[in-house]
């Protein structure tokens, strides 16, 4: 994803073979394989949301042949935050391991010029020299993800993936990739499967290309991701179809709202079996097989790790609020006033008409005539926080001493810049479930599934799956279902009637 945030992050179409099974003919497919979890790759996780697959190949590109002549690559899966697999770039074909991230749409893997970077020299590098196929283009580009970024230049040469050669692709070698976060991750590039609405310079897309050149026989493509640790095989992606072996029953479809990302309205998000609000009217969702977690919008977030007991860094400005406008904020819901408009009425946010902005902003645009800030951002943002808790425990009816109390301790659950939320592993059994709506239809996690675990043992950590990411309007607020869903939903990605499909896992 083009200036993606990795809190943090795919899918197809699904046709006459109904499902298209193993069989069916020109079906690719990618297998995924993993490594357990551990603490000094968290920060791997971060990396612009990716996830890898790897195999076996003729040509020394790693795949296995199944029951039919169909192509599978092995994907590997390491901590349960990268998914990577091996494709071939140049004649004959330079290994790199690679992310296949539906959350961007480039493809980049190290260049042999890359000098003055550390994550280029423990990682392949491809030689331009050493491939008969390679075509100099030069242009010179950069990509900056959420965690770091990489620069280069074009080229273009032939890209294989399983047995599939696609010819002629334009790619990125990187000659500069300074994040620390390249650094660490087992991966050496990133095959982005987004559209090419936000693909940069407009270079053609893998994905594109092979279905452009007949190497698929449908525009579909579908990822299992095996949340296993002690398994060998971390997942699956298949080019032009799906598996049967790896979903049950039928996949529910919704169609994407906007190309670029993979992207949809989701519907209402329930902690236990009780709304958080926040989403009743529809939010915006992309599917993105590049970030670990689920990242959502800081409000929800704060009320999910309240719920399972997470610990995060406490926010004074959260807690400033709740002290010297608590009552204030209350009166002014009570009283009728607008949600959208309280923070504007009580000073700590301003009004535009169309959206409230933080008076800090105004003062700024008015500086010459007011002199200085009434507020500032953090202030705007901790009351609007604020609100939405306030009113959703005003529906149920509790006083409004229960409510202050309530969300003041919201403030102390407030994530930590970075995301992450840790909590007590013996208390999985008895948090709640959470449940995404999507087409009406409700889609659960329960705490195994969204609670990630940490090495082995006495040292063993949990985390929360769930990450804050905060989108303004109008693109916002929006969430991003990365691997912690996709490991429970079996997703299709159907290019060819712009819609993704959802199925239980197995």
């Amino acid at each position: 994803m083009e200036s993606k945030h990795l809190w943090l992050s795919l899918l197809l179409w699904v046709i006459a073979c109904s499902v298209l099974s193993a069989s069916c003919e020109n079906l690719l497919r990618v297998g995924l394989k993993k490594q357990p979890l551990d603490v000094n790759s968290i920060n791997a996780a971060r990396v612009a949301r990716q996830q890898d697959r790897y195999g076996k190949n003729m040509n020394g590109i790693e795949k296995k042949l199944g029951d039919s002549d169909l192509d599978i690559v092995s994907l590997k899966n390491y901590l349960d935050a990268q998914y990577y697999g091996e494709i071939g770039v140049g004649s004959p074909p330079q290994k790199f391991k690679v992310i296949f991230d539906t959350g961007s749409s480039n493809l980049w893997v190290p260049s042999s010029r890359c000098y003055f970077s550390i994550a280029c020299w423990i990682h392949s590098k491809y030689k331009a020299g050493k491939s008969s196929t390679y075509t100099r283009n030069g242009e010179s580009c950069s990509i900056r993800y959420g965690t770091g970024s990489i620069s280069g230049h074009f080229s273009q040469d032939n890209v294989q993936v399983g047995d599939l050669v696609v010819k002629d692709q334009v790619f990125i070698e990187a000659t500069r990739e300074p994040s620390i976060t390249f650094i660490i991750a087992k991966f050496d590039g990133i095959l982005g499967l987004g559209f090419q609405e936000i693909s940069v310079g407009n270079a053609t897309p893998v994905w594109y290309n092979m279905m452009g050149q007949g190497l698929v026989k449908e525009p579909v493509f579908s990822f299992w991701i095996n949340r296993d640790a002690t398994a060998k095989e971390g997942g699956e992606l298949v080019f032009g179809g799906v598996d049967s072996n790896h979903f049950k029953g039928n996949h529910t479809y919704v169609p994407l709202t906007q190309k670029g990302y993979w992207q949809f309205n989701m519907g209402d998000f329930l902690i236990g079996n009780a709304s958080t609000g926040v989403c009743a009217g529809g939010c915006a969702a992309i599917v993105d097989s590049g970030t670990s977690l689920l990242a959502g919008p800081t409000t929800v977030v704060t009320q999910i790790n309240h719920a399972i007991g997470a610990e995060g860094v406490v926010s004074m400005e959260c807690k400033t609020i709740v002290s010297q406008y608590g009552e204030m904020i209350w009166n002014l819901l009570v009283s009728g006033v607008k949600p959208d408009q309280v923070c504007s009425q009580a000073g700590l946010c301003y009004f535009s008409g169309a959206q409230h902005v933080s008076s800090n902003i105004r003062s700024v645009v008015e500086r010459e005539t007011e002199g200085s800030s009434v507020g500032e951002a953090p202030l705007c943002t901790a009351c609007e926080m604020a609100v939405v808790w306030m009113q959703n425990q005003l529906k149920q009816k509790e006083t409004k001493e229960r409510v202050l109390e309530y969300v003041n301790q919201l403030c102390e659950k407030l994530p930590s810049p970075m995301g992450e939320s840790v909590i007590d592993c013996s208390m999985i059994s008895a948090m709640p479930n959470i449940t995404f709506t999507i087409k009406d239809k409700a889609y659960v996690l329960t705490p195994e599934q969204y609670i990630l675990k940490i090495g082995e043992g006495i040292t063993t950590i949990c985390m929360s799956g769930f990450a804050a990411l905060d989108v303004p309007p109008p693109r916002g607020p929006l969430w991003i279902l990365g691997d912690v869903f996709m490991g429970v939903y079996h997703t299709v990605f159907d290019y060819g009637n712009s819609r993704l499909g959802f199925a239980e896992a197995v």
